[in-house]
């Protein structure tokens, strides 16, 4: 049979619908459900074990006393009687600073009293026989106590001159003479007590209610395997805001050569032992911007929970809250498993 331009036509306007059919099918076909995948992780058995609650934290030594020695007054320096570096008792004298003006007083002062304390007795005895008024007697021993005054108001001046060591030390560098100018905001030395130094460092706030006073502690320095023993002694009566953290001073009595003050030290602080803290793998742990999560499994389902931790070490991490003794944690799989999914456990461990 002849084709026609109509039959013609006809036939490709049905090949074009067979065609657009077929293709609407394959794209309306449903999306394979993954909803009954089972997802094969390992996980991790919680149970009560022994934790050894010990917690290190960076510290640095200090002496036990430190000062910076200033002069009172203004003046030149007439005599250094210390050497740099050198022990010093308590009360010595360091510096001694020009006093020729001062003296010079002093000694007017005293002729000046010694005359009036003369005065004085005289019109003591006149007033005996009545020879001078009460008045008059009261005016001359009111000037003796006047240069008495004026006396310790220059021997005070005079003391001023001279530096003392506040306290036994060792004393720092300096870089002055005799002959040069100071004032009192002029730096003469550094005097530290190192008979003894403190350790000072800093304590998560849950651990401040253990740092009591006498409490032991230890630390260690940098390339040094000897670890040194320090008592609390004091802690600060606030918390800092900032790190939420308690600053603690412990004192270290007996202080050896290669302990010096400034040295970083790694505080190890005791804080007892639990025979029933739960641990799991510190790999378990999802951190969160507000709180910390792991994935549990329940009933072969995988379900989200928040938890709280306490101590850690290098593998392990407490959970002091969220679990509880024979829950099972995920190690593996945590980027894949989402709650509500089922899981398959390769591999269990326990402590």
């Amino acid at each position: 049979m002849r084709m026609t331009p109509t039959n013609c036509s006809c036939s490709l306007l049905l090949a074009f619908f067979i065609f657009s059919c077929n293709s609407n099918d394959k794209k309306a076909a449903p999306p394979k459900n993954d909803a009954n995948k089972v997802v094969k992780v390992d996980g991790y058995i919680v149970a009560p074990q022994l934790l050894s609650q010990n917690i290190e934290v960076p510290g640095s030594l200090a002496a036990y006393e430190e000062v910076e020695l200033h002069t009172e007054v203004a003046g030149r320096i007439t005599g250094l009687y210390f050497k740099e570096g050198s022990p010093v008792a308590q009360g010595t004298v360091l510096l001694k600073i020009y006093d020729g003006d001062l003296q010079a007083q002093l000694q007017k002062l005293q002729i000046q009293l010694k005359t009036a304390e003369q005065t004085a007795d005289r019109y003591s005895a006149l007033l005996k026989i009545n020879g001078v008024s009460q008045q008059e007697y009261d005016l001359n021993v009111l000037s003796v106590n006047n240069i008495k005054a004026d006396i310790n108001i220059v021997k005070t001046s005079i003391a001023k001159t001279s530096l003392r060591a506040p306290f036994s030390g060792k004393l720092g560098i300096s870089t002055l003479t005799n002959g040069a100018y100071v004032s009192p905001a002029t730096i003469i030395s550094s005097l530290r007590n190192l008979s003894k130094l403190k350790l000072e460092f800093t304590v998560p706030e849950k651990y401040g209610p253990k740092m009591k006073a006498g409490s032991l502690v230890q630390f260690s320095l940098e390339n040094n395997v000897n670890v040194y023993p320090a008592f609390v002694t004091a802690t600060e009566n606030t918390i800092s805001a900032e790190t939420r953290s308690l600053k603690v001073i412990a004192v270290v009595n007996k202080v050896t050569p290669e302990l010096l003050a400034g040295a970083f030290a790694k505080v190890k602080i005791p804080l007892g032992a639990d025979n029933a803290a739960l641990m799991i793998p510190s790999q378990a742990i999802i951190p969160q911007a507000r709180n910390k999560k792991v994935i549990a499994v329940r009933n072969g389902i995988a379900s989200m929970e928040t938890v709280v931790t306490g101590i850690r070490d290098s593998a392990m991490v407490e959970i002091t809250n969220g679990l509880k003794a024979g829950d099972t944690v995920l190690i593996s799989g945590l980027l894949s498993t989402k709650p509500g999914a089922k899981v398959q456990l390769n591999k269990i461990n326990k402590h």
